[in-house]
C-alpha cells in the first residue's frame, strides 16, 4: 500500500487550531496520529477500489454466464464419473 519505512517528510497541514492546541496541550503525538489516520484513509479507498473492481468483474462474468452457459456447469459435466458425480 505504501513503504512505511520511507523517509518522513515535513509537510504543512491545515487543521483546527482548537484542536491541535488541545492535542498538543495532551501531549498527544500529532504527527503520528496523522500519520496513522491518513494510512487508514488510504487502506479504506483502496479497498473500496478493489470491491469496486471484483463487483464489475463478476458482473461481467454474469453476463458470460448468461449468454453462453456456465463453464464451471460444463467443465463438471465434461468430467462427470459413472455415477454422474463431478470430480
Amino acid at each position: 500500500m505504501f513503504d512505511p519505512g520511507a523517509r518522513k517528510r515535513t509537510v504543512s497541514l491545515t487543521v483546527n487550531g482548537d484542536l491541535y492546541d488541545r492535542a498538543r496541550g495532551a501531549n498527544l503525538p500529532v504527527s503520528r496520529i496523522a500519520e496513522e489516520a491518513i494510512a487508514a484513509a488510504l487502506r479504506q479507498r483502496m479497498a473500496a477500489a478493489i470491491r469496486a473492481g471484483i463487483a464489475k468483474d463478476v458482473a461481467a462474468l454474469d453476463r458470460v454466464c448468461a449468454e453462453h452457459g456456465d463453464p464451471a456447469l460444463e467443465l463438471q459435466e465434461m468430467f462427470a464419473l459413472d455415477g454422474g458425480d463431478a470430480v
